[in-house]
């Protein structure tokens, strides 16, 4: 069971989970960050077994492994429930196992300093070797020079040896479990299929994961985007927490604005088929090309999904006053698709003869007259 630690507590908001690095924890990774966020997310990040607070690993596992893992700690935060998720360099690689394992829960993902497979299977074997032997206190030196671009133990070194710290404690046989999962791990053939917004986020200076391999993912998902940020090595979390903050709260209000105008899109597209009918817009769908597409959304969107559903008038109502407007405005073939759409909405034969009556006062008799001639012909259809 991951541990997992409360970073920004806001119950009741959108769940967040981070993931680590290897060697690093939550707060140390990603606690400044976390608390620069302005989406007001309730942020919970997780452990990898033996480190800081989490507990040793009693068995082999895999990335699936810490993946499902993941989910069990979502579901004892919010059952069930979908969340947002970031991740860096194998907090990364869990976060593409969770949109290739967990699709329907992971709304959106930013995945940094990472890739769809991390190194060569043979050095992470070597590294696991070494630190069953030596210790972790064997890869300090290494991981300075991978995980911190030019400077930063100089401008940050409170920040850096606190993560340095973290490695020092870390289990050396959790730690080294990480290793073998890493060199098992390689989903470069499946990132076609994961469908949710992703942003890559690769560091410069990142050696590890190069922006090349960050530039992988995001040219390959159906919905992604990359990002490269000078200076930055391994840890862009901790290296530049406000950059990072600011990359996370634009794409996940990016895809809360998405999703908002998708649900409103499928709304409005439920009522446009209630009032004018199937066959009607299964013929206006049909006859989409790219050049009216934008158009199609737009009314759908704005047109049906934000005027028509309004709960402030009931259809009839809409109904009357829109073959008013028509009638006033000269729009002749659209008038006669909302006398179709009046009727199916309620109004009688009668009550439509009593909305162009008063069209005859307000618009002008020539107006009523045409709207006479188009709404007989309508009625005569049946």
């Amino acid at each position: 069971m991951l541990t997992g630690v409360t970073l920004v507590d806001a119950p009741g908001r959108p769940l967040l989970l981070l993931g680590p690095s290897l060697g690093t924890s939550a707060e140390t990774l990603w606690g400044r960050c976390a608390r620069l966020l302005r989406g007001d997310y309730h942020v919970v990040g997780w452990e990898l077994p033996g480190h800081s607070t989490g507990a040793p690993a009693s068995a082999g596992f895999g990335i699936a492994g810490l993946a499902k893992s993941v989910l069990e700690l979502a579901d004892r935060v919010r059952p069930g429930a979908p969340f947002r998720y970031a991740g860096d360099s194998v907090g990364g690689a869990v976060g593409l196992q969770l949109l290739l394992d967990a699709p329907n829960r992971v709304e959106a993902a930013v995945l940094l300093c990472t890739g769809a497979k991390i190194g060569e299977s043979g050095g992470w074997r070597q590294r696991a070797e070494t630190v069953r032997a030596e210790g972790t206190q064997a890869v300090v030196a290494g991981s300075i020079q991978r995980w911190f671009g030019p400077g930063f133990t100089e401008r940050e070194p409170e920040a850096a040896e606190a993560l340095l710290d973290v490695l020092r404690g870390a289990d050396p046989e959790s730690y080294a479990k990480v290793c073998e999962a890493l060199a098992s791990f390689d989903v470069r053939d499946r990132l076609g299929a994961i469908t949710a917004p992703v942003l890559a986020v690769a560091g410069a200076e990142d050696q590890p994961t190069p922006p090349d391999s960050l530039a992988l993912i995001a040219e390959t998902v159906r919905d992604g985007r990359l990002v490269v940020l000078d200076g930055v090595a391994h840890l862009a979390p901790a290296e530049r927490p406000d950059t990072v903050a600011e990359l996370l709260d634009e794409h996940f209000r990016r895809d809360e604005q998405e999703r908002t105008l998708a649900r409103t899109r499928e709304a409005g597209m439920a009522v446009r088929r209630a009032v004018l009918g199937d066959a009607h817009v299964d013929r206006a769908v049909a006859g989409t090309t790219p050049f009216t597409q934008d158009f199609q959304e737009l009314i759908t969107a704005y047109a049906w999904g934000e005027i028509w559903t309004r709960p402030g008038l009931d259809r009839r109502s809409r109904s009357m006053i829109t073959m008013t407007a028509l009638v006033a405005l000269g729009h002749h073939e659209e008038l006669a698709m909302h006398v179709r759409a009046a009727r199916t909405n309620g109004l009688s034969d009668d009550e439509i003869k009593e909305v162009l009556l008063q069209t005859a006062i307000y618009c002008g008799v020539p107006a009523a007259n045409t709207a006479f001639r188009i709404a007989q012909r309508v009625l005569d259809e049946g």
